[in-house]
């Protein structure tokens, strides 16, 4: 029996974000610490196998809402059946005829949930290589993150940006440009620009999560979508100005200023700050890692920061300081 097995792994957005979703500019990293894993085989009918993750029984109905407020409504089994679907499609408008087989498929992760790291979509990337390597089928690599984005935006009406999705099919360091100058189309999908760059121009980088606090990204970007759609002029500039740090940020990577880059990550989450509501837990972690010398913003969305620091002595403290207040501090494996 042909073994298929793929992994998908978490990231972080260094700079940029939320620009991603207003044809903004980003810098990401992929974040090797955590992973989504897809395996999938030959089998005599489509089989997706759930996992806890897809939990549907609860020792009582305070169980089940301390695990909706943590985990949000949905587990891993709709996201899978969304790729399929939308693999399916990019097939048939494609002209690419799939063999008739089936195939059983299962799934594991240990990203941590609803805090920024995306989740979400490393399964779908996980899932859509395995489908890719089952059938045979060769999707570039640059029309590959806009399937994925198809899978949450058009499937399942998640809102999301592409930043998440090329970092996770491209991994490493990207510098993205979103420009809509910049559009085009590989086959039917389209794309922008996607720089990778040499991972060791990063300086020191921690990221930290909330171990028992999270919020569910649909929460999060909603209104400032609508607030963008309706035309106020504040969330506008905001976007722009989220761009502009991007475009900073990979000068200064390139010169490797890291005092520069610091600045500008810190920044980054000050023109976030002027926009959104954010929960006084979110706003804790970040003060509480400048309190340390380091720099912070948020990763994503929810509940995970990442920022630049100096030395261990710095990281140290970090670790400590932000682990009195619940959250946990990992070096992000980049390579």
């Amino acid at each position: 029996m042909i073994i298929i097995r793929n992994r998908a792994y978490a990231r972080a957005g260094l700079l940029g974000n939320p620009s991603d979703g207003y044809h903004g500019k980003t810098i990401s990293i992929i974040v090797r610490n955590f992973w989504a894993e897809v395996v999938l085989y030959e089998w005599d009918s489509v089989d997706i196998v759930l996992t806890e993750d897809d939990r549907a029984r609860f020792s009582s109905i305070h169980d089940l809402v301390k695990d909706v407020r943590l985990h949000g409504y949905y587990g891993g089994i709709r996201l899978i059946k969304a790729t399929i679907k939308r693999f399916v499609d990019y097939c048939q408008a494609n002209q690419l005829k799939l063999p008739t087989r089936n195939f059983s498929v299962r799934y594991q992760t240990n990203i941590p949930r609803q805090v920024g790291l995306a989740g979400s979509s490393a399964l779908i990337v996980a899932t859509l290589r395995c489908l890719m390597e089952f059938y045979g089928v060769d999707i570039p690599i640059e029309a590959q993150p806009m399937l994925v984005l198809s899978v949450e935006k058009e499937e399942l009406g998640i809102g999301a940006g592409l930043q998440d999705r090329v970092i996770q099919v491209y991994e490493g360091l990207v510098y993205m440009d979103f420009d809509e100058a910049r559009e085009h189309l590989v086959g039917s999908l389209k794309c922008y620009t996607y720089e990778p760059m040499p991972v060791n121009l990063l300086p020191s980088l921690y990221i930290a999560y909330h171990c028992s606090l999270s919020e569910p990204t649909e929460v999060f970007h909603n209104d400032i979508r609508g607030r963008f759609d309706r035309g106020e002029q504040k969330v506008i500039d905001a976007m722009k100005h989220f761009a502009q740090l991007a475009q900073c940020g990979r000068e200064a990577l390139l010169q490797q200023d890291t005092k520069r880059l610091a600045r500008l990550i810190d920044e980054n989450f000050n023109v976030r700050r002027s926009i959104y509501n954010l929960a006084p837990w979110q706003i804790q972690m970040v003060e509480v890692a400048r309190q340390c010398g380091a720099s912070a913003k948020f990763a994503g969305s929810g509940g995970a920061i990442i920022g630049t620091y100096d030395d261990e002595s710095m990281y140290q403290e970090l670790w400590a300081r932000l682990a009195a207040i619940g959250s946990r501090v990992i070096k992000p494996e980049i390579q």
